[in-house]
């Protein structure tokens, strides 16, 4: 499997999780499992930076899979055909262009700089 063809299927993936966990019949721990998943394909921010060599791209190429492995599983059968379904059509016309995905990032950042700022401000 060429990691053409890897990147597209896993692209695939994400828009089955995204469209699971917006189906209210899908069970609270997959919607839980599934949020963390979308947020972390989504967010800037990694657990180990992309500019470190080699070991930067390594939490891309194995914590994201493992994340959509466990929220795939977590998801039952018929609502997982569902929304493979959806999903196949969902990057037809490029990535979703929505805004709100960027709020919790945008959160997140303000509250890492609010803390930097809290931590070094003179007393």
């Amino acid at each position: 499997m060429n990691l053409k063809h890897r990147a597209s299927e896993l692209k695939q993936k994400i828009g089955t999780v995204y469209l699971a966990l917006k189906k209210k019949d899908t069970p609270l721990f997959a919607k839980i499992m599934a949020g963390i998943t979308i947020v972390y394909a989504l967010s800037p921010i990694d657990l180990i930076p992309d500019f470190i060599p080699i070991l930067g791209y390594l939490d891309d190429l194995i914590i994201l899979p493992i994340l959509i492995g466990l929220t795939i599983k977590l998801i039952p059968r018929e609502i997982l055909v569902e929304c493979e379904e959806e999903a196949k059509d969902l990057w037809k016309n490029g990535k979703p262009k929505r805004w709100y995905f960027a709020l919790p990032i945008i959160l997140l950042w303000i509250i890492i700089i609010l803390f930097i700022y809290e931590t070094l401000r003179p007393r």
